[in-house]
């Protein structure tokens, strides 16, 4: 319970970490832009992920990029962050676990920004209020 405590405000938020997810089309460039947010909060276990893939920007950075299959990674991070089956292996492991494994450095067409904190009541909410403010 002491735990909890460090991590709660007077006002009964608790931290929570969050990372931008990055469509970098080609990683030799190095370009990318904003498609989705990543939120894990330890004191509610949670971890969640929404995404917005704007094909405009994806395909101004790669002509020929392979929309429907940045569309899948991006889904497939949203599953694996859901739990259950669709996340494979993945649904037995804790929300920490999975939010450090996504946010691992990578290079791929799918990134993790860096980690930043906060302090929330909702992070289901915070989701969605960060996927607006940061990346739509």
């Amino acid at each position: 319970m002491a735990e909890r405590t460090l991590a709660t405000r007077s006002t009964g938020q608790d931290v929570f970490e969050y990372a931008l997810l990055r469509v970098v089309p080609r990683v030799e460039r190095g370009e990318c832009f904003n498609a989705g947010v990543l939120v894990y909060c330890r004191a509610k276990s949670f971890v969640g992920a929404r995404t917005h893939l704007d094909e405009t920007k994806l395909l101004a950075l790669d002509p020929e990029a392979d929309v429907a299959g940045v569309r899948a990674a991006l889904g497939a991070v949203e599953s694996l962050c859901a739990g259950g089956e669709s996340a494979g292996q993945a649904a037995r492991d804790d929300a920490g676990r999975r939010f450090r494994w996504l946010i691992a450095p990578r290079s791929a067409v799918i990134q993790p920004g860096p980690v930043h904190t906060g302090f929330t009541t909702d992070p289901a909410a915070e989701t969605e209020r960060l996927l607006g403010l940061l990346v739509r």
